[in-house]
Order: structure tokens, then sequence, then C-alpha cells
């Protein structure tokens, strides 16, 4: 190892091991309250405020969203910075400029510079990474940066941006003893990122929570707009590497044949989300030379331009190998969905999961003559491995526990044939031990 990797190494485990990490412990690590972030961002002399942003929340469906908004960005020449959150296999990944990760130099210059604020203010690992991302934004000139809340709205570190337009993709049940027991109060804490007079663009409309958005856009003065109401995207054809789309606006087909680089027919719902905020920033930001050919090319070259993974990713074939990170019941429900359409002589299933889930209510989605292979992720909030093998016993699941997701892998790829599908998931974390 060079000293440099050596720097950059123990610089990540200083962040991770000194401050509060929700991906790691849970719900401790979260601070209900945008002081440390709001400190970080005076003492960096408000990066955030130098370029436009544009602002995603939602239960399933934002990072897909982040990605593809990231994408017709870029193909009409921006400069765009894009934040996500939790990585996959690289922390850097969280922070992109055009696809670029952030370099281990930046990181470690970054941590350096601030370590005695942070020191002394002690601030969560989301909230010091939020803050080298709009500060390397800043110091990157970029023209716009799209930022993915990480957990929430109101009160995520994130919401200290006043953006060009604000999007909630959904809501679901996830996260409930943070956000709420009930769709209605998880789509208050989302609806948190409504700022005064931006507008704001909602994915799906759902009777118990629509009537939260549209008090909280009255409230602020926020043109709302329902991309579910306007746009509809109807699959020609789908494979894990890319799908085409005939899109409808208002019953007029809008955008014939249009191919997202991305697998899945869920991503319809995204699509649509993401075309109504392709209308929206027409109208809003007039500056850019807004045209389809560069939205279809972006779109087209999504993985490239962005480095969107961990999504319905085919990792092999014969036997095919596929991989997703959902972890809540609205994106299991169309993973099995999905799973199911597929033509296989048997399925195998990695799975591993948060200790924190409502484990039963999430196996449910999975069919019960798949053959299982259970592991833990190799984070400290991980669900042991035999405790998940029990637990899907008395759900009718049947498989054995592994003692790492990368021996689960090996085993599952030891007994499938070549005409068996293989499928990874039930966490972010999961997917990363593999990809």
């Amino acid at each position: 190892m060079t000293g440099f990797s050596a720097l950059y190494k123990d610089t990540l485990r200083y962040l991770e091991e000194k401050l509060p990490m929700f991906q790691r412990i849970g719900p401790a690590a979260i601070k209900k309250d945008l002081t440390n972030t709001r400190t970080l961002m005076a003492h960096l002399g408000h990066p955030e405020k130098t370029y436009p942003t544009i602002h995603i929340a939602g239960t399933n469906g934002k990072g897909s969203t982040a990605h593809m908004i990231a994408a017709v960005l870029q193909a009409h020449g921006l400069k765009t910075g894009l934040y996500i959150s939790p990585h996959y296999k690289d922390f850097r990944e969280r922070i992109k400029i055009n696809g670029r990760f952030i370099t281990s130099k930046e990181v470690v210059e970054f941590v350096d510079r601030q370590r005695e604020l942070i020191e002394q203010i002690q601030p969560s690992f989301f909230e010091v990474t939020v803050a080298m991302a709009f500060d390397h934004f800043r110091r990157h000139e970029v023209d716009v940066a799209v930022i993915e809340t990480g957990l929430g709205g109101r009160l995520d570190s994130t919401n200290v941006i006043k953006p060009l337009l604000s999007i909630i993709t959904n809501i679901g049940y996830d996260h409930m003893s943070l956000l709420g027991n009930t769709l209605p109060e998880i789509a208050g804490e989302k609806a948190g990122i409504i700022k005064h007079t931006v507008p704001v663009v909602v994915g799906e409309q759902d009777p118990e929570t629509r009537s939260v958005f549209e008090k909280k856009a009255r409230q602020e003065k926020s043109p709302l707009f329902w991309a579910s109401q306007n746009y509809r995207a109807e699959v020609l054809r789908s494979d894990p590497f890319s799908s085409v789309f005939d899109v409808w606006e208002n019953e007029t087909l809008k955008y014939p044949a249009l191919e997202l680089e991305a697998g899945g027919p869920y991503q319809s719902k995204n699509l649509a989300t993401v075309l109504q905020a392709f209308s929206v920033l027409r109208m809003t930001w007039p500056a850019v030379r807004w045209n389809e050919e560069q939205l279809r090319e972006g779109l087209k070259n999504l993985k490239r331009s962005t480095y969107f993974i961990g999504r319905w990713q085919q990792l092999g074939e014969r036997p095919i190998i596929l991989c997703d990170s959902a972890h809540n019941p609205d994106g299991l429900e169309t993973i099995r969905e999905q799973l199911l359409a597929m033509p296989y002589r048997k399925l195998h299933l990695v799975l591993g999961f948060s200790a924190d889930k409502e484990i039963g209510k999430l196996l449910a989605y999975f069919p019960k003559d798949g053959i299982y292979y259970f592991a833990k992720a190799n984070i400290p909030r991980g669900m042991e491995a035999h405790t998940l093998k029990e637990k899907a016993e008395t759900t009718g699941l049947k498989g054995r526990a592994y003692t790492s997701v990368r021996n689960a892998f090996r085993a599952a790829k030891r007994h499938a044939a070549p005409e068996d599908v293989i499928f990874v998931g039930g966490s972010i974390f999961v997917v990363g031990e593999v990809l």
C-alpha cells in the first residue's frame, strides 16, 4: 500500500469511526436538526449558494431519478455535480461531477482542512459528506448540482439549499421510526424540501398523501406538478441493460421509442418524473437551450455518463446473475414481479437485510420455491445470517446461512445451472459486496 493510499484509508476510517454513520449504527446517527450543517456551510463560506441546484427526495426511485436528471443536464453541456448516498463500493461514488468521482486527494484535503471544526462540533458522517460535496462543487465551478436527500427531507442535511426545482418521487413505508408510521406523516417529512416559490414535481399520486403536498405547496406559493397525471411511459422492450418506452403527455405520444440505459420496466415511473422535471426546467431556466435530442442522448447514455449502478443490474449470464438494492415493501414488490416474469429453471437468491427492518413483511415478497443463501452484510447493523434464516423459515423460505455475502454468492454460483437465475439483494450493502 502506497503512503497516500494509506492516508486516504486512514481518513475514511476517521470519518466512519469518529462520526456517527447511519449505515453502520442506524437511527442513533441521525441529528434531528440542521445546526451542524448550517455551521459547516457558514464556515465554508456558503458554497451551496454559489450554483443552481435540483433537490430530490422520495421513498423509492430518488437515486435513479437523480442520475437520469444529471445525465440529461450533462447532455445539454452543463457541468453537473451529483450528490447521492449511500455508496455501493467506493465512498467517492457519493460526490461526482459529470460522472467523475471526487479524488482521494480531495477527500483527504477537505477533512484535513476541516478537522478542527469537526472535532469541535462533532457532526455526523452524513453532515460532513454533504459539506464536502457542496464545497467540491464550488471549487470545480459546476453549472448545476443534483442533490439527493439521504433520509426524509425536512431535517435532512441537504435541506439547506434553495433549489431551482424540488422533486419528490413517491411515498412508501420505510424508516418509520424516524419519519412516521403513516403515509401522510412520511409525506410531511419529504414535503419539507418544498421551498418558497420554488416549483415542485411529485412523481406518483396517492390519495392518502396528495393533500399533504397540496397544502405545503400552497403555503410556500410553490407551483405543483404531478408527473403521473401528465406523463405515462409504456415499456416497449426491457432487459437488464436498457429499456425502450413510448411516453405519452396528456394522451399525446410525446416521446416515441425513448431509450433508457437502465433495465427494469419499473423505471417507467421514474422516467415520467424526469420528463415532468424536464418540462418544468424548460419554463424556469430559459438560459439553457433545452431540446429533445440532448434529452434522448442523456438517457441513452445514463450509465456511461453518470456511473449508475446497483439497480436491476446484470452481473453475469448462464446463469443470469442480477442484483438490485430495493429494501422496502414498494421496491421489493416491483422486484418480485420482475423475477416472476423471468424464465428460469430454478431461482437462487442471495439475501441480507439490515437488523432494524420488519423482516417478516419484507420476506413475504420473495417466492417460496426459491433456493436461499442468507448472509450478513459487512456492517454492524446487518442482521445476522442465522437470525435471518430462522425468520425466513417461519415464512416458508428455505436455505442456508453463510459467514459472508461473498461466501453466499460463491455458493449460489456453484449450485446454479446455466438455465437458472441468481438474484442478489435485500440491501445496498449486500449488493455492494458483489459488484
